[in-house]
């Protein structure tokens, strides 16, 4: 068996300390260098409030989706529908690929990218130790599809609701103008899962072991279940119905999760629980980024994209927005290409849009649903080896951006 299975912890053994790594470093580097700019007045103090009051809900929906994952995980509610996806795929790998490529690319599609992220990313993860399978490739799985598989719906991504008001496209006509690229995406995504991560060679063994159905022991332990399972599924419920107001859906829904642990299992509430590593990250990445935009960020988006409403302009376009999307993040790139697009140029605006969404896969801060996939596996003791995920990382952007805009610019 691959030695990645000694990797995944069992949620009953201790965890060891944790000592501040690299992209720790560079979480608390970025708040620092963000606090800079406000005291030093680069960024001015009226920008930089007016900046946290925006991404205000974006901080409680993280931190709320964060803690309520965490008690759903310990509740087993992730084991139970991990157990019954492995069961449904009888132990051979092709068959449990597509079933996993088929529930993250739907949960993308429908909700969005963070519930992918943030719901999913554990389901995949539980799956590894009760079957003996590798969970390197389940995590990537929905890491990558969290993003390649979110352009069909203006719900699928916070840039894409964006977009679609800015080209004028209602849900029914965004989707007709994005199905072949998000097609186009999804297939390319697989054949790179396949050849860097699930394929024979790569994850060491011919068939995994389904097994048995996860049924709680007790009364006490089936109410968790049950309780945390519901604030879950009033979450998912939610997010069609509350539009930008997501982070209170996730708040009520993380309430829930915690009344029902601190009257069954008041142990599991800890300080540890709130994300503070992706907090401090977001604060920051809100501060530097509009920071460089008054010293040159914006000409330079205008010298990448240019003016052009062809296809030269739409791949310039999409290749600054995944450029930009892994130097910095995913949002602020898109924002910052937007505002340089002429209001005329709608395919130059989509294949940013594309470059943006898609691309944001080479490196770990290149989008919020990459960040909160890392965590997971950082928190299940899951080794994502860093070498692998640039690389292959580097090809899927390259591959699936390219793709995905020369199917927008043939079906406009």
């Amino acid at each position: 068996m691959p030695e990645q299975l000694d990797s995944v912890r069992s949620p009953a053994e201790p965890r060891p300390r944790r000592r501040i790594g690299l992209l720790d470093g560079i979480r608390l580097g970025l708040l620092v260098a963000g606090v800079l700019c406000v005291v030093t007045g680069l960024l001015p103090r009226a920008d930089a409030v007016a900046n946290m009051r925006r991404i205000g809900p974006l901080l409680l929906f993280l931190g709320s989706v964060i803690v309520l994952a965490e008690l759903a995980r310990q509740a087993r509610v992730f084991d139970v529908i991990a157990h019954r996806l492995a069961i449904i795929g009888r132990g051979n790998y092709v068959a449990l690929f597509l079933l996993c490529v088929l529930f993250a690319a739907t949960t993308t599609t429908v909700l969005n990218l963070d519930t992918t992220a943030v719901l999913l990313t554990p389901v995949m993860l539980a799956l590894a130790v009760p079957a003996r399978i590798p969970p390197l490739p389940l995590a990537m799985t929905t890491l990558w599809l969290a993003n390649t598989a979110s352009l069909l719906l203006p719900v699928s991504n916070l840039t894409n609701l964006l977009a679609a008001g800015r080209v004028g496209l209602d849900g029914r006509g965004f989707a007709t103008t994005m199905w072949l690229p998000q097609l186009a995406s999804i297939a390319v995504t697989m054949l790179c899962l396949w050849g860097w991560y699930w394929r024979r060679g790569r994850r060491g063994v011919d068939r995994y072991l389904p097994p048995e159905p996860v049924r709680p022991s007790g009364r006490r332990e089936r109410a968790l279940l049950y309780l945390t399972a519901a604030a879950c599924v009033l979450f998912i419920a939610a997010i069609p119905i509350v539009g930008d107001r997501i982070g209170l859906a996730a708040g009520v829904a993380a309430i829930i999760a915690v009344v029902a642990f601190a009257c069954l299992d008041r142990s599991a509430l800890r300080w540890s629980l709130i994300p503070w590593r992706l907090l401090v990250f977001v604060i920051g990445l809100f501060l530097v980024v509009p920071t460089l935009g008054r010293f040159g960020l914006s000409h330079l988006m205008h010298d990448l994209i240019g003016t052009d409403p062809g296809t030269a302009g739409a791949y310039r376009a999409a290749a600054a927005g995944a450029g930009l999307s892994n130097i910095a993040n995913n949002l602020p790139a898109y924002t910052a290409g937007e505002a340089v697009i002429p209001a005329a140029n709608h395919t130059q605006l989509l294949a940013l849009l594309i470059g943006t969404n898609v691309g944001s896969v080479l490196t770990p801060w290149a989008s919020l649903a990459t960040l909160l996939c890392l965590e997971f596996c950082r928190s299940h003791g899951v080794r994502v080896p860093m070498s692998r995920f640039l690389l292959s990382g580097a090809m899927l952007a390259v591959l699936a951006t390219a793709a995905a805009t020369a199917a927008l610019i043939w079906i406009r």
